[in-house]
């Protein structure tokens, strides 16, 4: 499926081109490609935003941003959000207001995302193989199965991003687990 969106593959090869170790693009770029592809959409989703995450111990913060910068360059009609995780802990909360342990690795923060499904990364490699990144699998995302991933954020936040993600409007065939 990732081969077969020549817009996604155009992200992997400019995300590639910045020559990070340790990365991948992830959460919705993976999970719309494949809930549109089981969904029989003849037009997919484009890419509205792009996450890029990567793994850097030892980046200033500021890269970040200077990442993202070279990345509009190479691609400016993407939306691209660019974040290292391992500074997460440094700025989670002021931004969600819960402190939260600093993660050990690229595949330590893609755990954490909200929902199983969305806990999806993909990367290209030099040699133009794919790379998948799935610390829960892939079953929720291919069973269309939305779950919370209580990790690192809570029921309230998951349940509005189902909501302002507008999941059963664009994708009816999911099954959305509701907390209670």
């Amino acid at each position: 499926m990732v081969r077969s969106s020549a817009e996604l593959m155009a992200a992997l090869s400019a995300a590639r081109s910045l020559g990070l170790e340790s990365w991948c693009i992830g959460a919705g770029a993976v999970r719309t490609l494949v809930w549109d592809a089981l969904h029989g959409h003849a037009n997919p989703t484009p890419l509205a935003d792009v996450d890029l995450v990567y793994f850097a111990p030892d980046a200033p913060p500021q890269r970040d941003a200077e990442l993202e910068a070279r990345l509009r360059q190479l691609m400016p009609a993407l939306e691209w959000e660019v974040t290292n995780q391992a500074h997460v802990h440094t700025w989670f909360m002021r931004e969600f207001g819960r402190e939260v342990a600093p993660l050990l690795s690229l595949e330590d923060g893609v755990a954490t995302w909200p929902e199983y499904a969305t806990c999806i990364g993909v990367a290209l490699g030099a040699d133009d193989t794919i790379r998948v990144i799935a610390p829960h699998g892939l079953e929720d995302l291919f069973a269309l199965r939305v779950r919370h991933n209580p990790a690192r954020a809570d029921a309230d936040t998951f349940r509005h991003r189902v909501v302002s993600k507008r999941f059963a409007q664009r994708w009816p065939l999911l099954v959305i687990e509701s907390l209670q």
